[in-house]
């Protein structure tokens, strides 16, 4: 028998060219398509950042003369943090 692809004379039992590698029968079976992943979002250092910045803001509020400016950057980081761990939790789903 001859290769299909290169032509190199092979044993007739063979399976594929011992030369170039090519199979000598076309596959019995087709292979599983496979699905493309989806993106995972932000990742989970992106939402715990803004937590762990919010909790040094509070920290720092309570030494401060401009406590209520450092609350409200406080509460404006935590909640980014929160939303951004809801998004990454629904979007593993």
């Amino acid at each position: 028998m001859q290769c299909r692809n290169c032509g190199t004379e092979i044993a007739d039992k063979a399976i594929v060219c011992y030369r170039c590698g090519t199979g000598t029968t076309d596959p019995v079976r087709s292979p599983v398509p496979v699905r493309p992943r989806r993106p995972a979002g932000p990742p989970l250092s992106a939402a715990v950042a803004p937590l762990l910045l919010a909790l040094v803001l509070l920290f720092a509020a309570q030494s401060s003369s401009h406590a209520e400016a450092f609350t409200l950057a406080a509460e404006t980081s935590g909640a980014a943090g929160v939303v951004m761990l809801i998004v990454r939790l629904v979007r593993r789903r």
